[in-house]
């Protein structure tokens, strides 16, 4: 007997929807927080660990009670007599076997001679929506859900060539994005959540493209948001060269054709999830 699973639906509903943290405990606060490399971690790649264990982390813990939920920070600041852990979690996107790596801080301060949890933080701050407590639809129970929507913008057609700022966006790569969002907002009166994913093609090293294509991802995630999305409803990922559309192109030197051929994997993909 095979073992049943989960609609993609409702496992992405599950990981992007839910409510946000405390106001004390500071998931979004990365704009005044210094992480180290990823480079510099000894797991290089990041761990896995399920979401709870992250949710539990909270305020008043002790070192030994993080530990017991995350295990021991995963760069070289220590464990004993220091104010702040890294870490570097992985975390499912919804999207069969893909995710995302996700850098969090943990900062203690020292209350009646113990270390203690004040405040978490995320590199990227679209992380903590991978992490907080889902409220799920159950679809049977919601007659009026849409089917999942998907579309697939080609990123040479929305950004300045090797580009990925707002800045880098193209006149018709804006004006597509105005569309789409109007087109969200006139369609979906109940939005549970939109995912916007960004790809690159093989060329260039991993970390550049993974760079790449999560900052295309966040610029689109922002043009969305700036034309009335509820920004709590928008997740940016950047998957870099993963997934790619077509993997028939022959070559490594970037060659007027090899770009030209690899141009389906250069894209941006948008996800959208709600109801009439």
């Amino acid at each position: 007997m095979s073992k049943p699973t989960i609609p993609t639906a409702v496992v992405a509903a599950m990981l992007l929807a839910g409510a946000s943290f405390s106001a004390s405990f500071n998931a979004f606060a990365a704009e005044e927080t210094k992480f180290p490399e990823l480079k510099d971690s000894y797991l290089k790649t990041g761990d896995f660990v399920g979401p709870d264990h992250v949710r539990r982390v909270r305020p008043g813990l002790n070192k030994d009670q993080v530990r017991l939920e995350l295990g021991n920070p995963h760069f070289s600041e220590g464990i004993f007599g220091v104010s702040e852990w890294d870490y570097a979690f992985n975390f499912y996107t919804g999207k069969g076997n893909d995710h995302v790596t996700c850098q969090m801080k943990v900062r203690f301060a020292r209350v009646e001679g113990q270390y203690r949890v004040e405040s978490t933080h995320w590199k990227n701050p679209d992380c903590a929506l991978l992490v907080q407590p889902p409220e799920v639809v159950p679809v049977a129970a919601s007659p009026t859900l849409l089917p999942p929507q998907k579309v697939t913008l080609n990123a040479d057609g929305l950004f300045r060539f090797d580009g990925s700022g707002p800045n880098d966006l193209l006149p018709e790569g804006r004006e597509r994005l105005a569309r789409l969002a109007a087109d969200i907002q006139a369609n979906f009166k109940v939005l549970h959540y939109v995912t916007v994913t960004g790809y690159t093609d093989r060329l260039g090293t991993d970390a550049y493209n993974q760079a790449l294509s999560q900052a295309r991802a966040n610029s689109v995630r922002d043009l969305l948001v700036q034309a009335g999305i509820d920004r709590t409803k928008v997740r940016a990922a950047g998957m870099g060269k993963r997934q790619p559309v077509v993997s028939d192109c022959e070559g490594t030197r970037a060659t007027p054709e090899l770009v030209r051929c690899l141009q389906p994997n250069r894209r941006v993909e948008i996800d959208v999830v709600g109801g009439t």
